[in-house]
């Protein structure tokens, strides 16, 4: 399986879970993270986080302001709201409910 592949569907689920779990991020620390928690596993490409970045502030659930990183760069810094905990808690409970009923499937077949 494609690296890319293994990460259709999860992505707004991981950038939620990152930045509840990890506070602010800018675009490059999400995917860097996801990287490296997955073992390099997950691949986040640009053309998928800054969209699904996009979708998840006009939904409400994060917010993003600019600032200064600490190498002086301007970033945006994503942050999730109440609403995106709330998204993150019934995300995370569906997600938990799918993989559990895939494994049940895999383990009988």
């Amino acid at each position: 399986m494609a690296r890319q592949d293994a990460l259709q569907g999860s992505l707004p689920l991981l950038v939620l879970k990152l930045l509840a779990r990890r506070g602010p991020l800018h675009g490059y620390g999400l995917a860097t993270q996801i990287e490296t928690m997955s073992d390099d596993l997950l691949r986040v490409e640009e053309g998928s986080l800054y969209p699904a970045l996009h979708r998840l502030e006009e939904d409400g659930l994060i917010k993003a302001r600019w600032s200064t990183t600490e190498t002086g760069r301007r970033a945006r810094m994503y942050e999730i709201t109440t609403a995106g905990r709330k998204q993150l808690e019934s995300d995370e409970m569906r997600w938990k409910a799918i993989t559990s009923a895939v494994g049940k499937v895999l383990k009988q077949a």
